[in-house]
């Protein structure tokens, strides 16, 4: 009987389901996108009754409508969402509030007053993070001070908090396993990057109860096994990764200095930077990439958090593209933005200017500005982001980059990869398959079950689909990056009003 291997992509808009065969091909996929709620500006949440459902609701599609079953799959590998957090009754079941999604900016004045009070140092010398509201541990700390009756819950016990892996698993396990991984407890802010475990101080420091906490895993194990109805048998869980990082071990950059860029709602760029974690000087985080094994890699990340999001905004808020594929015809029916530079800080900057309070801004509009020159405006915006974040991986860790590895959504757009391999000045690389989040969660369960003998094997099935090398004259190149820097220049100074 024929196996394959279930990975499941719990994503910020779509919960998804892939399924790979032993050439890491692919044999089936289901997507179902849920709803997204903004009950006051800059508050992103996501109900995780519906995230439960419809995560079962695509595994049982994706291997039913191939006529495989539970015997068929050798393993799941989950990878999801990295910061959205949940927090939820240990015997109902139920969480006791919406969860709250990374893009979610509630407690950035929480977060303004920890760097007032001298904490920046700190958090990132144990975490390598920045403090932001972007990550998970002032979300759990809001919960239990905000909704009624959470926090004497929770310090009685009754409470558990998890990132959407840790959620599903439960879950999936009937509430047998509360779980999570290396990498998405990096993400937390409660996590000590060099201990590898949670830490006591920042876990005071944000007033979270400790037995609310998960047990945190390697990347790559049998943790237990489904046992829930989605699937005939039980099947083992065996691999988990945040999102980003997944999208790294799906590209098999597996060796010190090689870089991926995924293209999706955000984008994020990362270096793996081998066995011992790099503090950016740069305003990048450091973050664990995977354990395997016991062993660690660490990566440099930086994080945009407005990328592909900028080609829904297009379609959805401006009306101007019917379907987001439309924007790379629309763009390239112009030859240059004609001098307009669109920053897309829907929800503030990420990596590397960490500016909270920025917001969306169109610069350079003439009265010959049309649709075209803004949808170029919106992809080149991407790029430049991008290069903001390469350049910064570069100051940290010294390595020379010679060529990026791309997938994700928007990587299909020709337009996008050309210019980004021209402001990066670097090769960028898009391979066969860019479900390379899906992928990568894949592997790790593969490897853990036996699927997949070693990471050597694995590296040998990872094929190039295009090449885009830099084309496009240096100098116009450089002419359009200081009018990007320009740009963001002027928006900063727009902020401090």
């Amino acid at each position: 009987m024929d196996t394959f291997i279930l990975a499941l992509d719990q994503g910020t808009t779509s919960s998804r389901a892939i399924v790979f065969d032993k050439k890491g091909k692919i044999v089936s996929v289901a997507q179902k996108e849920f709803q997204q709620y903004f009950p006051k500006p800059g508050w992103v949440e996501h109900d995780p009754a519906e995230i439960w459902a419809t995560q079962a609701g695509v595994a049982a599609e994706a291997t039913t409508k191939k006529g495989l079953n539970g015997k068929n799959i050798a393993g799941i590998g989950i990878t999801n969402q990295r910061e959205t957090v949940v927090v939820w009754d240990r015997k109902t079941g139920k969480a006791v509030y919406n969860a709250i999604v990374w893009q979610d900016k509630r407690t950035a004045d929480y977060c303004e007053k920890l760097k007032e009070e001298g904490k920046a140092d700190m958090i990132q010398k144990k975490t390598g993070l920045k403090i932001d509201s972007y990550f998970s541990g002032t979300k759990v700390k809001w919960i239990l001070d905000n909704v009624d009756g959470v926090r004497e819950r929770a310090e009685a016990g009754e409470l558990a908090m998890g990132t959407i892996d840790s959620w599903l698993i439960w879950n999936f396990t009937k509430g047998e396993l509360h779980i999570t991984d290396v990498t998405n407890a990096s993400r937390t802010m409660l996590f000590n990057i060099n201990t590898m475990e949670w830490d006591d101080e920042l876990i005071e420091l944000f007033d979270i109860p400790k037995s609310m906490l998960p047990e945190v895993k390697d990347s790559s194990e049998i943790y237990g096994h489904t046992k829930t109805t989605v699937f005939a048998s039980k099947i083992p869980i065996a691999g988990i990764a945040g999102d980003q990082m997944a999208a790294l071990f799906g590209q098999m950059c597996t060796k010190k200095g090689m870089v991926k860029s995924t293209y999706g709602t955000g984008c994020f760029m990362l270096m793996n930077i081998g066995k011992k974690p790099i503090l950016s000087k740069n305003n990048l985080l450091t973050t664990v990439a995977w354990r395997i094994k016991g062993e660690t890699r660490y990566a440099l990340e930086g994080s945009i958090f407005i990328g592909g999001a900028v080609v829904q905004w297009l379609r959805d808020g401006l009306g101007i593209i019917r379907r987001s594929s439309d924007v790379e015809h629309l763009a390239s029916s112009v030859d240059s933005t004609d001098g307009v530079y669109f920053i897309p800080a829907f929800v503030g900057m990420g990596a590397p200017y960490w500016n909270q309070k920025a917001q969306g801004t169109i610069f350079g509009l003439n009265r010959g500005t049309t649709d075209a020159h803004i949808a170029r405006a919106s992809i080149e915006a991407i790029a430049y982001q991008t290069m903001d974040i390469l350049k910064a991986m570069k100051a940290d860790s010294g390595i020379s980059i010679k060529e990026v590895r791309v997938d994700g959504g928007a990587s299909v757009n020709d337009m996008l990869m050309q210019f980004q391999a021209d402001v990066l000045d670097s090769v960028t690389i898009r391979p066969e398959i860019t479900e390379t989040t899906a992928l990568g969660a894949a592997y790790l369960a593969g490897i853990a079950v036996g699927f997949w003998e070693s990471e050597e094997e694995i590296q040998e099935m990872w094929e190039e689909e295009t090449r885009f090398t830099p084309a496009k004259d240096k100098k116009d190149v450089e002419n359009g990056i200081k009018g990007w820097y320009r740009a963001v220049e002027a928006l900063k100074y727009w902020t401090t009003l």
